[in-house]
């Protein structure tokens, strides 16, 4: 009786067994024939694709004709040169849809060390690493006048008075800085050439100042003026926020890297030279000083307005080689608007034009 159970059981594990490998099998098989079917109606697409992307490439050389850009017998050779390339890309792209067919058929069992000849699909069609659905260079733009960039610029603030210069000046020279942070556009200007752009775009600007001699400023009425304070000052800031809208004309060389269907010209490790300027509005005038006085820790932050004037505007410019630039500006406005002595900001850092 015993013997009977055993053999019972030996039975019973080997018709799981045989089970269980042709559930694998037929799972191999279905996976197998799903992948067979992609390819094949992948297969019927690559010619019209192709054929599109054919009508794409003449279309933009018919423009460029049309505008006066290339002769009657460029255009003739790049449409040429177009159709052989869509010839061999439909060839190329048949054949590798064919030999992947063939494997599959070929190999109907699963090998695990053929895991990577499995059927990928990614998006809307991309096969065995093959991309079915173009969108590449025949969706560019073929000519791209305007470019943004992210404008970074820091460095030392400080002011010109009419009575004095820098080396006498009422504000700490390494501890006056400035920030600026915006965005900046550069179209250019002649149709063939890149040699000219304009540069245009709004920033937020920081004006900084730290009054020397232990001094802050007071409103006192329609003047505002520098004054020294009763008790020590651990600090004291000046500082004056600004949205400004800056336009500079830029020249300088460029790199043309042209592409069967598009152009465009870079400006990447390339000597730049901008002069322009800048007008805008004050947005915030803002004091902090920080001192002792019975042991306590006082900080006293003060928006008042100070007299200062609303719309700033001025002169500004960079020098550039690729990305970083030496930059300096100049506020033609005064900071303050009825003091006897006036006063400007001028700034001047290192600018960072990030593409």
């Amino acid at each position: 009786m015993r013997t009977l159970t055993f053999i019972a059981i030996a039975i019973s594990m080997s018709i799981a067994q045989f089970v269980s490998a042709q559930d694998t099998i037929t799972n191999t098989s279905e996976r197998n024939m799903k992948a067979i079917q992609i390819l094949e109606d992948a297969r019927q697409n690559v010619e019209q694709e192709e054929k599109d992307a054919l009508r794409k490439e003449v279309e933009t050389i018919n423009k460029r004709l049309d505008d006066g850009e290339i002769t009657i017998e460029e255009s003739t050779k790049l449409k040429q040169a177009a159709a052989e390339k869509r010839a061999l890309n439909i060839e190329n792209r048949l054949a590798i849809l064919d030999n992947k067919i063939a494997l599959l058929k070929r190999n109907d069992k699963y090998d695990e060390s053929n895991r990577n000849s499995q059927i990928i699909v990614k998006g809307d069609a991309e096969i065995f690493g093959i991309r079915f659905s173009e969108k590449d260079e025949d969706d560019y733009v073929y000519d791209r006048r305007t470019t943004s960039d992210l404008v970074l610029g820091v460095g030392l603030n400080n002011v010109i008075s009419d009575d004095g210069s820098l080396n006498d000046s009422n504000y700490k020279l390494g501890g006056s800085r400035f920030f600026e942070l915006g965005i900046a556009w550069k179209t250019r200007v002649f149709k063939n050439s890149n040699f000219l752009r304009v540069k245009y775009g709004f920033s937020f600007v920081f004006d900084g100042l730290k009054p020397t001699d232990n001094r802050l400023f007071v409103d006192n009425g329609d003047e505002t003026t520098l004054e020294t304070f009763a008790l020590d000052l651990d600090k004291s800031k000046f500082r004056q926020d600004h949205l400004i809208f800056p336009v500079h004309f830029e020249i300088g060389s460029s790199r043309k890297i042209e592409k069967e269907n598009y152009f465009r010209y870079d400006t990447h490790n390339q000597f730049k030279l901008g002069l322009g300027g800048f007008a805008g509005f004050n947005l915030r005038t803002i004091q902090k000083i920080k001192y002792e006085e019975n042991g306590d820790d006082l900080k006293i932050k003060n928006t008042n307005n100070f007299n200062t004037n609303n719309v700033v505007y001025g002169l500004s410019g960079y020098v550039a080689f690729g990305d970083v630039a030496l930059y300096a500006k100049y506020n033609l406005n005064t900071i303050f608007k009825n003091n006897p002595v006036e006063q400007r900001n001028i700034s001047l850092g290192v600018r960072f034009d990030m593409d």
